[in-house]
């Protein structure tokens, strides 16, 4: 029997492991191995959104933060919309992320969680938390940061994206979460022809920190860019 949205994603959550080298000072975070709560309420989030078989148009984020996706498993969702929108409450931690904020005032706009994760599937390319050491302690860190952490990546990154593709999302356009992420998802696309077309969206956490003021503007060109058909080929 074939399984649905849901079960595939929690079937490749489970297997996520990146073995490969990494630069020093850079290290991933992998929440599902880390947290044994962070694999209940991703699973739970994913039987709740995506028990089905639906086709859904696929948004693409960068690499999870370690407030966001890194604790909750869940993409662009931080333990306070994992409680207050999504209605799974996490016990083990407690999380505010920037870029969350956004997403579920998007979400909010799009008509809700049901109606949004109906249609959308959200994920990263590099789909685990980068983090890298400076002064002395650890934070954020973006898969092309470095070139070096790009090189030893890549090939990871590219493997994720085809099994994400193996779901049933809509490969004729990708919608794609930061400038500079979406230049690298580029150069991966010609070289894979993953995708027959690139649509850019700035991220959220740029949108939050530097165009607040324009916040209404950007969850409309979001909306419009989800929302419509995507042209024919």
């Amino acid at each position: 029997m074939k399984k649905t949205f849901a079960e595939e994603v929690i079937s490749f959550n489970k297997k996520l492991h990146y073995n490969g080298v990494l630069p020093d000072d850079f290290l991933v975070m992998n929440p599902y191995l880390e947290n044994p709560e962070t694999l209940e309420v991703m699973q739970q989030f994913y039987y709740k959104y995506y028990n089905d078989s639906n086709r859904r148009k696929f948004l693409l984020g960068i690499n999870p933060s370690r407030h966001g996706a890194g604790v909750t498993g869940v993409p662009f969702t931080d333990t306070k919309r994992l409680e207050s929108i999504c209605g799974i409450k996490m016990t083990s931690a407690y999380t505010h992320e920037v870029s969350s904020v956004f997403v579920y005032d998007m979400i909010a706009e799009y008509g809700g969680a049901e109606a949004f994760y109906k249609n959308i599937y959200i994920n990263s390319p590099f789909p685990l938390a980068i983090v890298r050491k400076s002064k002395g302690s650890w934070v954020n860190a973006n898969y092309y940061d470095d070139r070096e952490l790009f090189r030893d990546v890549k090939d990871f990154m590219i493997d994720s994206l085809k099994k994400h593709l193996s779901l049933n999302v809509d490969t004729s356009e990708v919608f794609v979460m930061g400038k500079k992420n979406a230049e690298f998802i580029s150069k991966i696309n010609q070289e894979e022809r993953l995708f027959d077309r690139i649509a850019v969206l700035e991220h959220p956490r740029y949108i939050q920190q530097y165009k607040s003021k324009e916040k209404t503007l950007y969850i409309d060109k979001y909306i419009v860019a989800l929302k419509s058909e995507a042209p024919k080929s």
